[in-house]
């Protein structure tokens, strides 16, 4: 497009920080898992594009600032983590196997449906990294030789759709302990499920937060034993 407007560097800056500003007010209004703002936000920025016949690498030249801020906004998850050290000492133990547990559980599922949709090793390696924050699993998808672009969204569309079913799946399978909460939101859902643990309390948001950390060393690891299974 000719308008000057589109082809400003903050262009793409601006719509992504107004499209989720819009997402919060909705989710604030109706109060509902469904209108997650991060989700609205994707919708939002799409449609627009769309609709003014914006191009891809133009909105990108100011959105792209965004993902410089992945890595600190990750690194802040440590302040609930500090403050509830000692309660993370103290199930030390339990916390490791459950998230362990968690992450060869993803990449075992993601094997298996490979396996079953006859997935090449490039489409394989894409999804491994699908539960780990994005800040690491582009690192990883690019080491692998997987399709990086499909890798992030991949890697929204599972942090999203944990952030929304999470408290309706603690729910129905009757998971009342805090620490078993975090850990299954975290090594997960990454961030934008810790998002959802952050309203849920204090120690989940804790265990969450170290669950993203934690799920992303053993996943580097993990990921160079998988890739070879196809």
């Amino acid at each position: 497009m000719d308008n000057l407007i589109f082809h400003s560097a903050l262009f793409g800056f601006i719509i992504s920080i107004a499209a989720y500003e819009i997402g919060m007010l909705i989710k604030k209004k109706f109060k509902l898992a469904i209108f997650n703002p991060l989700l609205i936000a994707i919708f939002l920025i799409i449609l627009f594009l769309l609709f003014f016949n914006v191009r891809y690498d133009e909105y990108n030249r100011g959105a792209k600032y965004l993902s410089y801020l992945l890595t600190p906004a990750t690194i802040c998850l440590a302040i609930p983590l500090y403050e509830q050290l000692d309660y993370l000492k103290k199930n030390a133990k339990a916390i490791i196997v459950g998230i362990s547990s968690g992450v060869f559980a993803s990449m075992t599922s993601i094997l298996v449906l490979s396996v079953i949709f006859h997935f090449n090793h490039q489409e394989y390696v894409t999804l491994l990294p699908k539960s780990i924050t994005t800040a690491i699993g582009i690192g990883v998808s690019e080491e692998l030789g997987g399709i990086v672009t499909i890798t992030v969204a991949v890697i929204i569309i599972t942090g999203v759709l944990g952030n929304i079913i999470a408290e309706k799946v603690c729910h129905t399978f009757k998971i009342i302990e805090p620490v078993a909460k975090g850990v299954a939101i975290g090594s997960s859902a990454h961030a934008i499920g810790t998002a959802k643990a952050m309203e849920m309390g204090k120690v989940e948001a804790a265990i969450s937060s170290l669950s993203i950390v934690v799920a992303g060393i053993i996943t580097v690891f993990a990921v160079s034993i998988y890739a070879n299974f196809m």
